[in-house]
């Protein structure tokens, strides 16, 4: 019999094609239930890949910007659910990472993460500002060395499954709704309040329900740097760079499953060439921009991280914007493309050559964050800022 390498002994893209064959088995009914991804999931676990961004001094294998979004890519091309799910933690872990490194608080934290895998999960959004995340109604009550907070979570992703949640909030209650901070609570920490069902058209299985949060912990735990900070350093750059590689995944899949249609029917009628085999040279062509874009976000993502007042340019801003809408749009017209190109054998659920579930998912890339708020923050910044137009970056 053969033996099973120890995790030690393999590459993290090893380990994520491992965690990708269990996401795989089981992603169309995490879609039909609409239920937890919790076998991708503890699968993750088992390869320790939850805590790969964190510092190798604190347990962790700090995993570039580049390893992450390789592994959600991967992910993506077995269940959009468990890859977004990885993705959306690993953002949260982002913001730990770069701005929560100097705290003692939080750097016993991160080594929790990757010693027990904890899963991080987020509370941004909130009844009466939408997905707004840049604004609060809610204020975190700090009295002596403990911090109180109520908040109305119109979404919180797969908040019932989370070890830990971070949430937003005004700085105080006299605070605008911009001044904010970022906290962490464990889940003994909290309760949640079930407020709203997630019966969605795609990623169904990130069961991101609604709830009213309710909280109380040591004041240490609210991140130290203001969350303004936090998003325009890390958030912003990861959720749209990791977003975009779950997408990319979850196009290409589609993609291969074309591919396979079009080669069945090459070698059922040798000697001609099949209906669908110009359709799918444009989809390659159409998924390789796809993929080029979120390359080129990469580099510049690392690049500005060397510089911090990059880092916070709009400059840097509005290309990342600008990765997040393109990519967003484009994989639903591939992956229609490839319903085109597989026909009803493609519309069909239960073939090799179903993309329902994709094409379903990936309907949620323009809603995340809205492509309409992002290019009208993106519209108010080009009245200022200069056009980038350099080959070089």
């Amino acid at each position: 019999m053969n033996k099973i390498p120890d995790i030690e002994a393999l590459t993290l893209i090893e380990r994520a094609h491992r965690v990708a064959a269990v996401a795989a088995k089981h992603a169309d009914d995490v879609d039909a239930a609409a239920r937890f991804p919790e076998e991708a999931v503890a699968a993750m676990k088992a390869e320790r890949l939850l805590g790969i961004q964190i510092a190798a001094e604190l347990g962790g294998e700090a995993a570039t910007t580049a390893e992450i979004a390789e592994v959600c890519s991967i992910l993506g091309q077995a269940c959009a659910a468990a890859a977004m799910t990885f993705s959306m933690h690993q953002i949260k872990v982002s913001s730990l990472v770069s701005h929560g490194a100097d705290a003692e608080w939080h750097r016993g934290f991160m080594s929790r993460i990757a010693g027990e895998q904890l899963l991080l999960g987020s509370a941004t959004t909130e009844a009466g500002i939408g997905g707004n995340l840049r604004n609060s109604i809610c204020a975190v009550e700090v009295d002596g060395e403990r911090c109180r907070l109520e908040k109305e979570a119109t979404v919180i992703s797969y908040g019932e499954q989370s070890d830990a949640i971070l949430v937003t909030s005004r700085a105080h209650a006299d605070a605008a709704a911009t001044d904010q901070v970022m906290t962490v609570f464990l889940k003994n920490q909290y309760s949640l309040e079930k407020t709203h069902d997630w019966d969605t058209l795609g990623m169904r299985g990130t069961c991101s329900d609604g709830f009213l949060f309710k909280a109380e912990a040591p004041a240490e735990q609210i991140l130290p740097k203001p969350f303004a900070e936090i998003a325009a350093q890390s958030m912003l750059a990861n959720s749209h760079i990791l977003w975009s590689a779950v997408w990319y995944g979850i196009a290409a899949d589609a993609v291969a499953r074309a591919q396979a249609f079009v080669r069945s029917a090459a070698r059922r009628t040798p000697g001609t060439v099949p209906p669908g085999a110009l359709r799918l040279a444009e989809v390659s062509n159409q998924l390789q921009m796809v993929k080029s874009n979120v390359q080129a976000a990469l580099k510049q993502f690392d690049a500005a991280q060397l510089d911090e007042q990059k880092l916070s340019s709009m400059g840097f801003a509005v290309a990342m914007n600008n990765l997040k809408v393109a990519s967003s749009q484009s994989i639903l017209t591939i992956i229609n493309q490839c319903m085109l190109i597989c026909g009803i054998l493609g519309y069909k659920n239960g073939t090799p050559y179903s993309l329902g579930r994709h094409l379903r998912d990936a309907h949620s890339a323009q809603l995340m964050i809205s492509n309409d708020r992002i290019l009208g923050n993106t519209s108010t910044m080009l009245l200022v800022q200069k056009q980038d137009t350099s080959l070089l970056g």
